[in-house]
């Protein structure tokens, strides 16, 4: 019973094998040949590819001192707060004289960039972290399956309990491998849903300032 088994497990291995060669994913950018992303790895954002509006270089963290500003931010950067809630909410708050609403959504926009950017940054890493894991998932796993081979041709390893030991722990490693790929594809995701709700938000708050100049 044994053999057979262990003959199953060689011919689905051999198949496995095939799968496991291929990377988990092609990479857009060449320059980043283990970004396992479609999209191509972007790992910081610039604030002037969001915000057309008055420079936010002068603010700093001085958003975190307003009370107001820094609970407003941490609501309408959380993914929980829809992204049209998101942009009313940081239109509505640029409110007053001219001079007022500037700085307004200057620090708005300031905060907003702050800790999207920041937790976008974290996401990229991450993926980065999950790519790298999954790299060395496969290497283990092409490293199994040449011992494996290689066991094959072995008249005793029909007998061997270690030969179906391996071919147990291919199986594992492999559905492992392979729930991890389908992850990833939602995970890379992220990052763009990221800048969608910072572009939204800048978009919202440059259009209340352009309103005011309109009148």
């Amino acid at each position: 019973m044994r053999y057979a088994n262990t003959a199953v497990a060689a011919a689905l291995i051999i198949i496995i094998g095939t799968m496991i060669a291929i990377p988990p994913a092609r990479a857009m950018d060449p320059r980043h040949p283990d970004w396992p992303c479609q999209q191509i790895e972007v790992p910081t954002l610039s604030v002037a590819a969001f915000w057309a509006g008055p420079p936010i270089d002068d603010v700093g963290d001085a958003w975190r001192n307003d009370q107001a500003v820094s609970d407003l931010v941490l609501k309408i950067s959380a993914r929980r707060t829809p992204l049209a809630d998101a942009e009313k909410a940081a239109a509505d708050f640029v409110t007053g004289s001219p001079d007022e609403k500037t700085k307004k959504a200057k620090l708005v926009i300031a905060g907003v960039f702050a800790t999207l950017n920041g937790e976008r940054v974290q996401v990229v890493d991450g993926i980065k972290r999950f790519a790298a894991r999954q790299i060395e998932l496969r290497d283990k796993i092409n490293t199994e399956l040449t011992t494996m081979r290689a066991d094959q041709g072995s008249t005793s390893a029909a007998d061997n309990p270690a030969t179906d030991k391996l071919g147990e722990q291919i199986a594992w490693d492999t559905r492992v491998f392979d729930e991890r790929r389908h992850t990833i594809s939602y995970v890379c995701e992220v990052p763009g849903v990221i800048e969608q709700r910072l572009g939204g938000i800048a978009h919202a708050v440059q259009g209340k300032l352009d309103e005011g100049k309109a009148q």
